[in-house]
Order: C-alpha cells, then sequence, then structure tokens
C-alpha cells in the first residue's frame, strides 16, 4: 500500500495503552501517557476534538461533563480555558489530572506510536496541521468511524499515513471471512476492531487470518479482562487496546511476549 512503515513495525503483539490507559490514571490526561511511558509502552490510542480557536485536543467526548467538573461544549471552549479543566481520574478523585493537545503528545515522546481518533469533521484541519508540525507521518495511524473523514485527512496527508479501518470495512472482512468474495478495501492499512459489535461476534481465528490474507494485522478495542486477552493472543491478533495497561503488560510478560524491559 505504500504506508511509511512506521508505525506498522513494532514487534507484535503490539499492546495499546486506550486512552492512555484509562482505568490507571484520568483518561487522555498527561499523566496517563506518562504512566503508559513508564511502564514501556511503545504505543498509545486516543482520541481528537477541535477547540473553539481550532485546536487538535485530546479530548473523546464532545462535552466537558463526563471527565471534568465543568458543563458545555468542547468546541464551544478556547484551549487557553480548556486547560485549566482538570480531568478525573479513575475512582472521581478531583485531584486533577492535565488535558494536553495532540502536538503536546506527539512532541513530548518523539518515539511513541500513536492512534489518533478524528472525532469529528471539524477536527480535520488541526489534526492534520499538528500530525504536520511535528513531521509525526510515520508514527500516527488515524481512524475514525466515518470512512469519508478518513479519505479527506488522506488526501491531505498523503498515501504513506497509516489509516485504520472503518465499520463498514470492517464488515467487509467479516462477511470475507465467512465466504462471500468480496475485494480488499482500499486505504486502511490497519483494522482495529471491537471484539463484538451489537452483540454481534467480530474477531474469531477466521476473522484474523482473513485480515491478514488481506496485508492487515487485527487490533483489538477495549480489552480490559485477562481471561479475553489471552483468547485474543491465542487466535493470532497483531494488537490489543487496554485501559488497563499494567495488566496487559504482566500478561504478557508472562507469555514472553513484552518487547524489552
Amino acid at each position: 500500500m505504500g504506508v511509511s512503515p512506521g508505525w506498522l513495525e513494532g514487534d507484535l503483539p503490539i499492546a495499546h495503552a486506550h486512552r492512555g490507559g484509562s482505568a490507571e490514571r484520568a483518561e487522555n490526561s498527561v499523566e496517563a501517557f506518562e504512566n503508559a511511558v513508564g511502564l514501556g509502552y511503545r504505543y498509545v490510542e486516543t482520541d481528537v476534538r477541535r477547540t473553539r480557536d481550532d485546536r487538535a485536543v485530546i479530548w473523546h467526548d464532545a462535552t466537558l461533563d463526563r471527565t471534568t467538573d465543568r458543563t458545555g461544549r468542547v468546541d464551544a471552549v478556547a484551549w487557553h480555558e480548556l486547560r485549566r479543566a482538570g480531568l478525573r481520574p479513575p475512582g472521581d478523585d478531583l485531584d486533577a489530572h492535565r488535558p494536553l493537545l495532540l502536538e503536546d503528545l506527539l512532541g513530548s515522546w518523539p518515539e511513541l506510536r500513536v492512534t489518533v481518533d478524528a472525532k469529528e469533521d471539524a477536527v480535520v484541519g488541526p489534526l492534520t496541521e499538528a500530525i504536520r508540525r511535528c513531521r509525526a507521518e510515520h508514527r500516527v495511524c488515524v481512524a475514525s468511524f466515518s470512512t469519508r473523514r478518513l479519505r479527506t485527512i488522506r488526501r491531505t496527508l498523503g498515501p504513506h499515513l497509516c489509516t485504520a479501518t472503518t465499520p463498514p470495512e470492517v464488515t467487509r472482512i467479516r462477511l470475507a471471512s465467512v465466504g462471500i468474495p468480496l475485494r480488499r478495501p482500499v486505504g486502511p492499512n490497519a483494522a482495529l476492531v471491537p471484539i463484538r459489535h451489537l452483540g454481534v461476534p467480530v474477531v474469531d481465528r477466521r476473522f484474523v487470518r482473513h485480515a491478514r490474507r488481506w496485508g492487515l494485522g487485527v487490533h483489538v478495542w477495549t480489552v480490559d479482562d485477562p481471561a479475553t486477552m489471552q483468547e485474543l493472543l491465542d487466535v493470532g491478533v497483531a494488537g490489543i487496546m487496554t485501559d488497563r495497561p499494567s495488566v496487559l503488560r504482566g500478561l504478557l510478560e508472562g507469555r514472553g511476549m513484552w518487547p524489552g524491559p
């Protein structure tokens, strides 16, 4: 596919800290990413939204309500205001953690590989600008639930950018894996998928095998149960995204799969 190898060149299986590891630190906070890097994680997953002043902020929800002691929409707040909104750590302890911009995440850890979920159309411009400013095209994989949004990002940043499957593309892999003759989707370089969708299983050995045949490693979100982690590793997934990075690291160490000290 001509993609730059950076995001794809990690030792398998790849351990991803989902939102930095939101069961151990406040999701998408400076402290969460510091914790993940301190544990030895080389990959993190995160989300971006647009602020009022056109910055790509690391944030999942459209509002401030769930993760801070404030209310209102993220896109109604400028970054200089949003940075003062403390993020709640697990347990709702209001000894708040700090939000950050995408360019801060990419700039603070220049070796870190990052999966970025573009949550809205309005963030496409700030997202692509941040990636370019940090010269991070080789170590970012962009995901989105919108195929159209991802196509725009691919056109902007070029064919060497890693991008993930969208839900219709995951469905195509699922159907092809059970014998329906379909062509490989054009565009994605990695299959980022849930274990189940609307109660229907997505990931099994056939799905993983067919995705691999199409050159797509399967990275599964969000997996916090050790037994499920074991099952997924047994069927050959390329990566696991977890809110409990300490748990996944311990399990991979036990299987001799943790990459490095």
